[in-house]
């Protein structure tokens, strides 16, 4: 599913407008995202966490020609789901 599915399935469960269903997705993902940035985290009962975590800089192997290269560090955003959402994708 793409973002214009998704928008086209907002629209048709919550009986909205396809423009005023795009405005309120574009509007959460600005909210995730602004959270995310800020440091927090983004709890969704029944859906799951988004969060932000660093991972270190570490050294690594160039898998063209074997070198060592420096992997800079770097802030990673991860989704844990949660149960009911674990539950019904694994039904």
């Amino acid at each position: 599913m793409n973002k214009t599915e998704l928008v086209k399935k907002i629209a048709e469960v919550t009986g909205l407008s396809g423009v005023d269903s795009k405005k309120a997705l574009d509007a959460t993902m600005a909210a995730v995202k602004a959270a995310l940035v800020a440091g927090d985290k983004v709890q969704l009962v029944g859906f799951g966490t988004f969060a932000t975590k660093e991972r270190p800089a570490r050294q690594g192997v160039n898998p063209s020609n074997g070198s060592k290269i420096q992997i800079p560090a770097k802030t990673v955003v991860k989704f844990s789901p949660g149960s009911e959402f674990e539950e019904a994708v694994n039904k």
